[in-house]
């Protein structure tokens, strides 16, 4: 499996974000294709963390999250970031190694 993480910094205005981010921005990403599973935090707790909000989306492999970013729906999730993210975001993607 892959993940793709998205790590928001604290935005001008965090109720705008919160709303825009939940009837919009969620709504987007739910339909990248190949897309495992996803979740998502607004309270982003940590000593000195930086971060306002956190999302995490799962794929089968690199492949897929690359088709899924690059398709017309993953071009839209891109295109809709600056409508409320204005303090930027982070995105890391990485194999996910599971431990038994």
């Amino acid at each position: 499996m892959h993940r793709l993480v998205v790590l928001y910094p604290q935005p001008i205005d965090p109720a705008a974000f919160a709303d825009h981010y939940v009837s919009t921005h969620l709504p987007l990403a739910d339909r990248l294709p190949g897309l495992l599973a996803s979740r998502y935090s607004l309270e982003v707790h940590g000593e000195g963390s930086p971060y306002f909000a956190v999302f995490e989306a799962d794929f089968a492999d690199p492949a897929a999250m690359a088709a899924a970013m690059a398709s017309p729906e993953g071009q839209a999730v891109a295109a809709d970031v600056p409508s409320y993210a204005t303090g930027g975001a982070v995105v890391i993607d990485y194999p996910v190694t599971e431990r038994t």
